[in-house]
């Protein structure tokens, strides 16, 4: 509200105290804000395009394509590049931790072989599975991985030192325990290859920076790349 703002929390954690604005977090896909800034900053430096296909940030990979269309960057940032939610060679050895076995031979595997349904860019679906290639793909780019690119170009920059792909020491000594739709207390994630469709654990101390980052309510190199994420360049899911 202008320049004020409030965290206000309830429930317990499993020490029977109440969470806090430090208390750390699974954010989930809320990631994928992360991953298509990440994109967008590339493209204001002039280092990457919109339009650029994937596979040439991954040459090794036989990235699938349709009718001569390519899988750009931004059709995996907008969710309309044609691929599914999820690959269809994803079958978790521990339902409990779903992705920590999920590596890139498979990944390679199944792009080497998925036929694309439509062509890139003709409609929306929601796709984690093009998310994690994106945060992949760009993380590949920069040379030092998705979590330490995220790191270096968003959470240090906004001060966001609760916030990363992997716990340290004192962000493991905060983080909640997730429980499931009954209640039932259930493992926290590693979502390791798909860490840019949702691998972020954060507090809600540092989501408010982030968000005031999103409203430019604060001065950082950060703005021109929020403003291109956030501007509408296609159709969402319909009705």
């Amino acid at each position: 509200d202008g320049d004020q703002s409030g965290i206000y929390t309830y429930g317990k954690l499993s020490d029977g105290k109440a969470p806090t604005a430090d208390t750390v977090f699974e954010i989930g896909s809320i990631t994928k804000t992360f991953t298509a800034t990440l994109l967008a900053e590339a493209v204001t430096k002039n280092e990457l395009r919109l339009d650029q296909p994937v596979a040439s940030l991954l040459p090794n990979f036989q990235i699938p394509s349709r009718n001569g269309k390519q899988i750009t960057l931004g059709e995996l940032a907008m969710q309309d590049s044609g691929l599914p939610r999820m690959p269809t060679n994803f079958h978790p050895a521990h339902m409990n931790d779903p992705y920590a076995d999920y590596g890139l031979d498979r990944l390679k595997a199944f792009l080497a072989t998925y036929p694309l349904p439509r062509d890139p860019g003709e409609k929306y679906e929601y796709s984690n599975l093009g998310a994690a290639l994106l945060g992949y793909a760009l993380g590949r780019h920069a040379g030092i991985g998705y979590d330490k690119l995220v790191q270096k170009q968003i959470l240090m920059p906004l001060g966001m030192n609760s916030s990363a792909i992997v716990n340290d020491a004192a962000m493991q000594s905060r983080l909640a325990q997730g429980h499931d739709a009954t209640g039932k207390p259930v493992d926290n994630w590693n979502l390791n290859l798909f860490a840019g469709a949702g691998g972020i654990r954060s507090t809600a101390d540092d989501m408010l920076r982030y968000l005031k980052a999103n409203m430019g309510l604060t001065s950082t190199g950060l703005h021109a790349a929020m403003q291109l994420a956030q501007t509408p360049r296609t159709s969402g899911p319909g009705p």
